[in-house]
């Protein structure tokens, strides 16, 4: 009876710290995040398999940092692939400000940062990467453009050691690879290249991008892939790949292409999900929101559906 007291006692005291935890964590971040918080941190890792989302997903009025974090919390997610908007705009990084309006003029470049400005915006990231962190959200690949410089490449890797991440994420293409790579290898920081539906990794022969560097992986985008290969499954690809998986994007689309709420459309989620969970890989599989949101609805809505959806995929 004493050690099922102690037991209890332990328990208790355990999940008040991390209630107490989260609240400070999101201390500066405004509105309903403070309910979100206070039931505890969030955890999205379902039976082994690690269940995130690319806050592209949040596109509709969610694009600060704080709100981000705030919609991640409503939907219980632990895992993160973050858009540069947020890291910009938080650590004052040019290019964080969005696009310009229509006909407008191009604006000038911006001045080259000083290294004490480089050094402050690192700052800045490290202190967003605790503000997630703090509030149970892991911050495992960014997506900020790499600019043309080497400067500015190097920037970018610097800018994913803050922020905690193992990766960065981009567009496929091969001579971007071969730029890359020597800096993924001086970093040990992967580059995961997304694929659409006509740029999916290659099944008949070993890929060409991966031989540019140890560093250079994927982030294989299932629904794309089902989409444009007109009904293949992605789990040979997974299958093959999966050493060099990054990251998994997962939406449901149609052979024909469209893009549908999930468990309306035909590619095989449940079963990508499944075969994660059974192999025990470790890469996340992030939730991307494409579909159109009902007018009653909204974008955190949404996402929250689909990880109910790869919850009791995984039960």
């Amino acid at each position: 009876m004493k050690t099922n007291i102690i037991t209890e006692e332990l328990t208790t005291r355990r999940a008040f710290l991390g209630r107490a935890a989260a609240l400070a964590a999101c201390a500066l971040v405004p509105g309903r995040v403070l309910q979100a918080a206070s039931a505890g941190k969030p955890n999205s890792v379902f039976n082994g398999v690690r269940i995130g989302c690319i806050t592209y997903s949040y596109r509709s009025g969610i694009s600060s940092a704080e709100d981000t974090l705030k919609a991640l919390l409503e939907d219980g997610l632990s895992e993160v692939e973050l858009m540069g908007g947020p890291i910009q705009a938080y650590a004052g990084i040019a290019g964080g400000g969005g696009r310009k309006a229509k006909g407008a003029p191009a604006a000038p470049p911006p001045p080259k940062p000083t290294d004490e400005q480089r050094e402050a915006q690192l700052a800045k990231c490290r202190e967003l990467r605790k503000m997630y962190n703090d509030a149970g959200v892991n911050i495992h690949i960014h997506k900020t453009g790499f600019g043309a410089s080497d400067e500015e490449i190097d920037f970018n890797f610097r800018i994913a050691k803050a922020l905690g991440c193992v990766g960065i994420t981009t567009e496929r293409s091969e001579p971007l690879a071969k730029k890359l790579a020597p800096f993924a290898d001086k970093h040990k920081i992967w580059v995961a290249f997304h694929n659409h539906t006509n740029n999916y990794p290659v099944m008949d022969k070993p890929d060409p991008i991966l031989e540019f560097g140890q560093y250079i992986g994927f982030n294989f985008d299932i629904g794309h892939y089902f989409a444009g290969s007109k009904g293949l499954s992605p789990i040979p690809v997974i299958e093959k790949y999966h050493d060099r998986i990054v990251s998994l994007h997962l939406k449901d689309r149609t052979a024909d292409g469209g893009n549908l709420p999930w468990g309306q459309g035909k590619t095989p989620i449940k079963e990508v999900l499944q075969l994660v969970r059974k192999e025990k890989w470790t890469f996340p599989a992030d939730i991307e929101l494409e579909y159109k949101i009902p007018a009653d609805s909204n974008a955190v809505l949404e996402v929250g559906k689909c990880v109910q959806y790869c919850k009791e995929a995984l039960a």
